[in-house]
């Protein structure tokens, strides 16, 4: 129910905003005219091009443009550190949000559209301490031997997209942190024709174990780069002693909120941190998406889309 409610909202407020070809991409399904020539003995008569047989009195036919469909991959971070939230919402959830979109926008006439899921190793033990503000979804410990990628096979049609998503929804965060530049990696082996690249995660892994591999990716595909922001990684309240837990370590740490220069100072790192990471995908040449708990994640998504369509009919690819 939770999937479908979020499909219609996605339908409602997206549809219509990628109407027509993809700039920068090689053009959609569809039959659109190219040039004429002569009539020859088996050719569909259907594709008679009439004016141009009226006026040199041969038969003609219009050649179609043979088009190609659009095959979007997305890399999805379920790590620990996704199954967290502050405000309206938890992590994870806009990252099935922000999946949904794109199937959506993307998962139309023949397009496909398929994914790598990666979450933790499921082998960090956790505490059973955590703070009052962090809900967290239980979690139930994984053999060692199963792998924690899981890879969906692009395919066309609507029905097959939703099957995409409920796998995304269905798989479970275990502990620990998925390998984000393996993870990315993964949508260049094996090579594929040029398309769309869509990386979602909360970009919490140092910037050098996934930039290369976002270069590497934007080298023959259009990347789309959407992160995940919670308002408590950008700046702590002051609530007193608080008890800090690492999802992904399962380390403790006591802070005590209620000195204002290291609210200042986490402030301050944080807001390097966050400017590291748009600088690096920048630097690769991804579109930059950033979706937060405590905002309206669809109508950001679709001032986006907008400002990217905008952009598109001045000129220029990003």
């Amino acid at each position: 129910m939770v999937l479908a409610r979020l499909q219609l909202l996605v339908t409602r407020k997206l549809d219509g905003l990628l109407q027509g070809d993809y700039a920068g991409l090689l053009p959609g399904p569809g039959s659109e005219a190219g040039e004429s020539r002569e009539y020859r003995p088996g050719d569909d008569v259907r594709r008679m091009d009439w004016p141009v047989t009226a006026r040199t009195t041969m038969p003609h036919v219009r050649r179609t443009v043979a088009d190609r469909e659009l095959e979007t991959w997305m890399a999805i971070d379920l790590s620990a550190s996704l199954d967290f939230g502050t405000a309206r919402y938890l992590k994870s959830d806009l990252v099935l949000a922000a999946a949904t979109a794109m199937a959506h926008l993307t998962v139309r006439g023949g397009n496909r559209i398929g994914a790598v899921v990666g979450t933790g190793s499921g082998l960090t033990v956790r505490s059973e301490r955590a703070p009052f503000w962090k809900r967290r979804r239980k979690t139930v410990e994984q053999p060692p031997e199963q792998a924690p990628v899981v890879r969906l096979p692009a395919r066309p049609g609507r029905k097959e997209a939703q099957g995409l998503l409920r796998a995304i929804a269905r798989t479970e965060i275990r502990p620990g942190r998925a390998d984000l530049g393996e993870l990315i990696d993964m949508l260049n082996r094996p090579p594929r024709r040029r398309g769309v690249a869509v990386v979602v995660s909360d970009f919490l892994a140092p910037v050098e174990s996934w930039s290369r591999p976002v270069r590497k990716l934007g080298v023959r595909h259009d990347v789309l780069a959407i992160e995940v922001v919670d308002p408590r990684e950008l700046e702590l309240p002051d609530v007193g002693v608080l008890t800090l837990a690492d999802p992904e370590t399962g380390s403790l740490h006591e802070v005590h909120t209620g000195d204002a220069s290291l609210r200042a100072r986490y402030a301050e790192a944080a807001g390097q941190q966050r400017g590291e990471i748009a600088r690096a995908l920048r630097a690769a040449g991804a579109a930059h998406l950033r979706l937060r708990t405590d905002t309206d994640w669809l109508l950001d998504m679709v001032r986006f889309v907008a400002a990217q369509r905008h952009a598109r009919t001045r000129g220029t690819t990003r």
